[in-house]
């Protein structure tokens, strides 16, 4: 009989590509030596993997509720993602999650409210936050 890490790792390697992206999430608490703590991963409770899958929205599914994958990279006013936290907002983006850098709790709302997402396209270039500006000012991409 496999054990949990087995079937994780086959899980992973079969399922985490293509239209799927997975990532594993340890959640637990860090004890140091000094008597520090430190929490890691998503929260108590949290699955294994988590991540998203590309859907194409068909018309059966309209006016059904899906839930969209959301990425949140928290900065100070004036500093930068990292080349990776910019990759993953990128990757995110691309698959049709919600992603972004936010320096307060407005412009947090804004990434979640605003529906230009929408009209992204992976070929546009992003900005330095790793944001993927809309396809036009109208935020409507043309058809081809």
């Amino acid at each position: 009989m496999k054990n949990e890490a087995s079937i994780l790792h086959n899980i992973l390697a079969h399922c985490g590509r293509g239209l799927t992206r997975l990532f594993r999430n340890n959640v637990g608490i860090a004890d140091f030596q000094d008597g520090s703590k430190v929490q890691y991963g998503l929260c108590k409770g949290s699955s294994d993997l988590i991540g998203w899958r590309q859907l194409k929205i068909e018309p059966w599914m309209v006016g059904r509720t899906v839930a969209v994958f959301t990425a949140i990279e928290v900065k100070r006013p004036g500093s930068y993602p990292t080349p990776e936290q910019r990759n993953f907002i990128q990757q995110v983006q691309t698959h049709g999650g919600i992603a972004g850098v936010a320096r307060s709790a407005s412009e947090a709302e804004q990434l979640l409210v605003n529906l230009d997402w929408l009209a992204k396209r992976p070929q546009d270039p992003p900005d330095r936050d790793g944001h993927i500006a809309p396809a036009n000012a109208s935020g409507i991409t043309p058809a081809h």
